[in-house]
């Protein structure tokens, strides 16, 4: 693997403090998963040598942790860059305004040999780089927890409900509440589509989907009734004001998890209690008893039967 050798009258120093950058920690830049795992194993390879360290962040990823703006270049001995190009006028004004650290950078690309960003480093070990290095990225080597994954299936305006619609208030409510949540969560519709690529074509395909998933928030009636049939619990929203079909749908399937336009909307923990029971035990058992039983238990069905049995005998010859 290459790698930039040591400037010549450069003595090798010892970190007695090193700073972990990287392109999320600029303010106008971007911070991947990639990126972040990378510098969270550069973090703990260091720490766990006895290596004191400190990570910058971008305010706007980050708001409240150190701001690469606030930290005092004269506090550290060393600059360590991780992953993503070693490239561009951000990583260049590093250079500069840690011109008394000594740089390194690790697990980069280095995309042009003859940029200040890529010579202003004392040492560069790249992941891969124009003589042909090639080694594994970091982040592969990163512990990561493990996180519920969520759907949020949200319902359109709904305007046959007229004045009794809260939908607009009810979602950004919720999607404020969602965003602080620890989880992964995944925007769907059970809108199909065969022309976007984004969308599920079949509702086969959208049934698998939801199958994946820990638990599903919706304001959609559908979302609801899909989720419990895959056995998956659902936060349901009820955005009519009164109590609308997702709420009587919630009835007819004895679903306790569903919370009206009202309680959303009034301040308590309303969300966060139905929230943590959604991803209870209990929760899990109840929707795939649900799921067990769909199939056993359809009276429009057999209300419909009923309904045309007559008009089929009287048609027979």
């Amino acid at each position: 693997m290459g790698r930039t050798p040591e400037r010549e009258g450069e003595p090798a120093v010892g970190c007695e403090c090193a700073l972990i950058v990287g392109w999320p920690s600029f303010r106008d830049g971007e911070a991947t998963a990639g990126d972040v795992l990378s510098m969270r194993v550069v973090e703990s390879a260091l720490r766990a040598a006895g290596v004191a360290t400190e990570s910058a962040w971008s305010p706007v990823f980050r708001p409240g942790a150190l701001a690469l703006e606030d930290a005092d270049p004269a506090r550290y001995s060393h600059l360590v860059f991780v992953c993503g190009p070693a490239h561009g006028r951000q990583v260049r004004a590093l250079h500069e305004r840690f011109a008394r650290c000594r740089r390194i950078a690790v697990g980069v690309s280095v995309i042009d040999t003859q940029d200040a960003a890529f010579t202003g480093f004392h040492r560069v070990i790249p992941r891969d780089d124009p003589h042909g290095s090639r080694a594994r990225d970091l982040s592969a080597a990163a512990d990561t927890a493990e996180v519920p994954v969520v759907g949020v299936i949200l319902a359109p305006g709904q305007r046959e409900y007229g004045a009794r619609r809260r939908h607009d208030a009810v979602h950004d409510r919720v999607l404020r509440w969602l965003g602080v949540q620890d989880c992964a969560r995944v925007p769907l519709d059970t809108r199909l589509d065969s022309r976007d690529w984004r969308s599920c074509a079949t509702a086969d395909q959208f049934s698998s989907l939801l199958r994946r998933l820990d638990v599903v928030v919706t304001s959609r009636l559908h979302g609801l009734v899909l989720a419990l049939r895959q056995g998956v619990p659902a936060l349901a929203l009820d955005p009519v004001a009164g109590g609308g079909k997702v709420h009587a749908q919630a009835a007819a399937w004895d679903w306790p998890a569903v919370l009206t336009a009202e309680a959303v909307l009034t301040p308590g923990s309303a969300l966060d209690d139905a929230w943590h029971w959604c991803r209870s035990a209990e929760a899990h058992d109840r929707a795939r008893h649900i799921a067990d039983a769909t199939q056993l238990e359809q009276p429009l069905l057999t209300e419909l039967m009923r309904v045309l049995r007559p008009a089929a005998t009287t048609a027979a010859p």
